[in-house]
């Protein structure tokens, strides 16, 4: 029997005449009890991430096994990521989410059996990440999709940024915790949580009433679905070079667990409270970045791409900061730069996708962004046990900067637009207008 009208019945979906506000989507009773589990489950992520990286640290001393490990959780994801999104819009994504969401929560237990009981190895911490990276394969498009099925698409751009306000936030608590636990009695502890934490998303889900959900119709089984996704974003040349963008940015850019390792032990001579603190501060930043994104409306590709180029430019200043305190202070500038970049290509690529297939472009997108980390991280690890963490970051820096600026060429070329310099008073600064402007004002 279909649900009545009442309380079981799904909410009308917001017009695009209700003005947006920061916190919109908790109106949705199946948002926010997604939220309140997330939140509880995200500070164990974190936790686990700082206790995970300072582990390696120490049983290898080498900024580049660091970036081994990250590789290792991303590799899947890099291999197999486009599987994810075709399952993603196959199958039912609660259904899906519960049992990766439960995947991922042994993964945690089983490193805080090996940390409590003293045979942890590094092999051991690269077997837990790479299977973790496995479950992330299916739960990454399952979960971004998600997001549209609970709130509708017109909330879905401020669900998205509230989404990593939350995530973010997490990351204020989860390594200034992390740190404390592992300076005290040992990142075990961390790991425990993070294992345990999992219950409050998987307890989320089973509460949550099916009949509220917006689900988009579901792909049916067949021969080809990863070709025609592949086929869908080579003939949006507006999702294609943005999903390049993000693919350079998150290769080269998103090094932070190494290059914060590094400057934290070899330039700061700290511990890690230190690690922790300096991952907190940049969090600041990452949560009011998310919420000014939750107020924005939508984006043209070209902001995407200029907060791309002044993150590039962000990284290289922050890595001469010549003291510690200059150099904490500059990270909430990062983590700000960081999430308009993130939440503003996640959302614009969602809302430009057509529902049958945004799982498959979530996909595609996830697999760069977090699958260039294999390639990415232990290069730029062993870039910074080379050169020293200042050159290793600014070179990351260096390369987001000119994948930007080219971008931003490619897409003018392709839209007939040239650069124009005004210096007259009222109309000083760089412009782009069409092509052939010039020739129409010679020709007049």
């Amino acid at each position: 029997m279909s649900p009545g009208p009442g309380a079981d019945s799904a909410p009308a979906p917001l017009t695009t005449h209700e003005k947006i506000s920061t916190f919109s989507s908790f109106r949705i009773r199946n948002y926010r009890i997604h939220f309140l589990g997330s939140s509880v489950s995200n500070i164990g992520t974190w936790m686990q991430r700082i206790a995970q990286d300072w582990l390696v640290h120490e049983l290898t001393g080498s900024a580049a096994a660091v970036g081994i490990t990250s590789a290792l959780q991303f590799l899947p994801m890099l291999l197999f990521g486009l599987y994810g999104g075709v399952l993603a819009d196959r199958l039912n994504k609660r259904r899906l989410l519960l049992g990766t969401q439960a995947a991922m929560g042994l993964c945690g237990l089983t490193l805080a059996a090996l940390t409590f009981t003293g045979v942890v190895n590094v092999w051991h911490v690269y077997a837990v990440a790479f299977v973790v990276g496995l479950v992330t394969v299916v739960d990454n498009p399952a979960r971004q999709t998600f997001v549209s099925d609970m709130v509708g698409p017109g909330l879905l751009r401020n669900a998205v940024s509230l989404n990593s306000a939350n995530f973010q936030s997490a990351r204020l608590i989860g390594p200034a915790v992390a740190g404390v636990l592992i300076s005290a009695v040992g990142g075990g502890w961390a790991f425990l949580y993070n294992g345990l934490s999992f219950i409050a998303p998987i307890t989320g889900l089973l509460m949550m009433r099916t009949a509220e959900l917006y689900p988009a119709a579901r792909a049916a089984r067949g021969k080809g679905q990863l070709r025609e996704g592949l086929r869908y974003v080579g003939g949006r040349p507006d999702l294609l070079w943005l999903i390049v963008l993000v693919g350079f940015v998150g290769m080269f850019g998103y090094n932070f667990p190494i290059w914060l390792v590094a400057f934290t032990d070899t330039v700061f001579h700290a511990d890690a409270g230190t690690f922790g603190l300096l991952n907190s501060l940049m969090a600041a930043g990452s949560v009011a970045g998310a919420l000014l994104a939750a107020r924005r409306g939508s984006r043209r590709t070209r902001f995407t791409v200029g907060a791309a180029a002044v993150f590039g430019l962000a990284l290289m200043i922050v890595s001469f900061a010549p003291a510690f305190w200059l150099f904490a202070a500059l990270l909430p500038a990062i983590g700000l730069i960081t999430m308009t970049f993130q939440v503003t290509a996640n959302s614009t690529i969602q809302i430009g996708s057509d529902p049958a297939m945004r799982g498959r472009v979530v996909s595609l997108y996830m697999m760069v962004f977090v699958g260039g980390t294999p390639i990415g991280g232990p290069l730029m690890g062993w870039l910074t046990d080379a050169v020293g963490p200042r050159l290793g970051m600014a070179a990351g820096g260096a390369i987001c900067l000119i994948a930007a600026v080219s971008l931003a060429l490619v897409l003018a070329r392709i839209g007939g637009l040239r650069l124009e310099i005004r210096l007259r008073r009222g109309q000083r600064g760089v412009f782009l207008v069409p092509r052939d402007r010039k020739e129409l004002t010679a020709t007049a």
